[in-house]
C-alpha cells in the first residue's frame, strides 16, 4: 500500500522562511544569502561533530584562543568553515570570532553590509565526552556606508541586532533563529540536507521550575546570587523547590531554558567580576533570542541588550530565561546594591 500521505511536499525550509520574511520586509535578499551561508557552515560542522572520533578531530590542537581556552581541532575546523562560508556569500564586511584576537576585515571585493559576531563551537571543552555543543551567531548592519570597515563597527549594543541564532549539535541538529519577529526552530533533516521548520513562534514560560548555573563557584558568589539561590532551594511560600540543571555548554543550557522555562545564569563572582561569557557572540545573541521569545536577559543591574560594548571580547554577567524568574533575580540584585550604598 502506498505511503504517500506521510511525506510533506510543502515543507518550510529555513531558506524559504527567511525569503518570505524578506519579501514582506521588501529586503534585498542579502540577509537570506548570509543565513544560507551560515546554514551551510552549520551542516558541515554538524557532519564533522558526528564523525569526529573517526576523523581524528578530537584532542588538543596545541594552542589557546584569545580567551585562554585550549583550542580543540574541531574548534579550528568550525572557525574556518564559518569564516569561509560567510566571506563567500559577499554579505559581510567585519567578522568577530571567539577564536581570533582581532576582528577580521573582509577584503573589498567580497564585502557586504553586515557584521557577524560568532562563537564557532560553544562548549568545546565538552567535545571529548560527547556532551551537546553548538554554534552561536549575531548579525548587525554596518552603522554607516561611508568609510572603511573596522573593528569598532562591531561594538554595537544588542538592541541593534538584525538577526541572531544558534545551532545545537545534540541528538539531532537544530537551528534556532530570530530576525526580530519572534523565534523559530528548524531541525536538520539529514535525508535531504535541509533545515525544516518544526517550531514556529516559540514562547518561553512566564515562570519555570529550573535554575541553571555552575555552583562549583559558590564559594566566590556575590551575596545577591547566594540569596537568590536560597530562595529557589528553600522557598518560603511552601511551593516546591526549583530543580538544578547544568550542562556546561551555554547553547545546551540556554536551549533547555527556552524550551522548559526557568533561569540560566553565569553571574560575576569574586574571581571573575564580569563573569565568563562574552557579550558580542554569547550574551547578546542569546539575550536577543530570549527577549524575542517573551523572556528576559539581564546582568542583574541592566538589560544585556542595552550594554554598549568597549571591546570585541568583552565579558558580561548573564541571567536569562523566563521573565518572572529573571525579575526575581534582578529584584534581589537591586536590594543588595541599595544596601551597599
Amino acid at each position: 500500500m502506498s505511503d504517500r500521505g506521510t511525506f510533506d511536499t510543502n515543507v518550510v525550509t529555513v531558506t524559504r522562511f527567511v525569503m518570505e520574511e524578506g519579501r514582506r520586509a521588501k529586503g534585498t535578499g542579502e540577509l537570506t544569502r548570509l543565513l544560507n551561508a551560515l546554514c551551510t557552515a552549520v551542516k558541515a560542522i554538524s557532519s564533522a561533530v558526528r564523525k569526529a572520533g573517526i576523523a581524528h578531530l578530537f584532542g588538543i590542537a596545541g594552542s589557546t584562543n584569545v580567551t585562554g581556552d585550549q583550542v580543540k581541532k574541531l574548534d579550528i575546523l568550525s572557525n574556518d568553515l564559518v569564516i569561509n562560508m560567510i566571506k563567500s556569500s559577499f554579505t559581510s564586511c567585519v567578522l568577530v570570532s571567539e577564536e581570533n584576537d582581532k576582528a577580521i576585515i573582509v577584503e573589498p571585493d567580497t564585502r557586504g553590509k553586515y557584521i557577524v559576531c560568532f562563537d564557532p563551537l560553544d562548549g568545546s571543552s565538552n567535545i571529548d565526552c560527547l556532551v551537546s555543543i553548538g554554534t552561536i551567531f549575531a548579525i548587525y548592519k554596518k552603522a554607516s556606508e561611508d568609510g572603511e570597515p573596522c573593528e569598532e563597527d562591531a561594538l554595537q549594543p544588542g538592541r541593534n541586532l538584525v538577526a541572531a541564532g544558534y545551532a545545537l549539535y545534540g541528538s539531532a541538529t537544530m537551528m534556532v533563529l530570530s530576525t526580530g519577529h519572534g523565534v523559530n526552530c528548524f531541525m536538520l533533516d539529514p535525508a535531504i540536507g535541509e533545515f525544516i521548520l518544526v517550531d514556529r513562534d516559540v514562547k518561553i514560560k512566564k515562570r519555570g521550575k529550573i535554575y541553571s548555573l555552575n555552583e562549583g563557584y559558590a564559594k566566590y558568589f556575590e551575596p545577591a546570587v547566594t540569596e537568590y539561590l536560597q530562595q529557589k532551594k528553600f522557598p518560603r511560600d511552601g511551593s516546591e523547590p526549583y530543580n538544578a540543571r547544568y550542562v556546561g555548554s551555554m547553547v545546551a543550557d540556554v536551549h533547555r531554558t527556552l524550551m522548559y522555562g526557568g533561569i540560566f545564569m553565569y553571574p560575576g563572582n569574586a574571581k571573575s567580576p564580569e563573569g565568563k561569557l562574552r557579550l558580542l557572540y554569547e550574551g547578546n545573541p542569546m539575550a536577543f533570542i530570549m527577549e524575542q521569545a517573551g523572556g528576559a536577559a539581564s546582568t542583574g543591574s541592566e538589560d544585556i541588550l542595552d550594554i554598549r560594548p568597549h571591546s570585541i571580547h568583552q565579558r558580561a554577567p548573564v541571567a536569562m530565561g523566563s521573565p518572572d524568574d529573571v525579575a526575581d533575580y534582578v529584584a534581589v540584585c537591586r536590594k543588595h546594591a541599595a544596601s551597599a550604598k
